[in-house]
């Protein structure tokens, strides 16, 4: 099950998965005004429809295009080393990487990412964290934005 059904189970209350699937870069430094052509997503889900759209308008209001993810059970296509993650896409790119996603492969890319991320030495800039993301968690070919 992903992290976040185990952590609403284990607090019992709601959980929203969002901003998981961006980069403190990405954050702080690529919101744009909404409108914005190639303006980033975030993907967003949870079980409380009424809460997932409140997350949706903070995910706007923060310089990005929120993507409703579904449901908490179906937040495992937003984790690490799965085609939606850390890969700056904008919200065309970031459905289709949601869908692209395919149960069971995450932890086969997971064990190759230190020797991945080994590559570019000690300080890689924000764009080859993008990339390798890109090249690495694809399952099936998604369109870079």
């Amino acid at each position: 099950m992903p992290e976040s059904v185990w952590v609403s189970r284990q607090i019992g209350h709601p959980v929203i998965k969002a901003f998981n699937n961006v980069l403190a870069y990405t954050l702080a430094e690529l919101g744009q005004p909404e409108g914005t052509p190639g303006r980033l997503a975030v993907a967003v889900a949870g079980d409380d429809l009424r809460s997932r759209e409140i997350v949706m308008e903070l995910v706007n209001q923060t310089g990005f295009d929120p993507v409703d993810a579904g449901s908490l059970a179906e937040s495992w296509r937003q984790q690490p080393s799965t085609p939606a993650y850390c890969c700056d896409y904008d919200a065309d790119a970031m459905r289709k990487a949601l869908a692209a996603a395919a149960p069971g492969i995450a932890p086969r890319i997971r064990d190759r990412l230190p020797e991945v991320f080994a590559r570019p030495g000690p300080n890689p800039a924000h764009a080859d964290i993008v990339a390798m993301n890109r090249a690495t968690n694809v399952v099936v070919s998604v369109p870079a934005s």
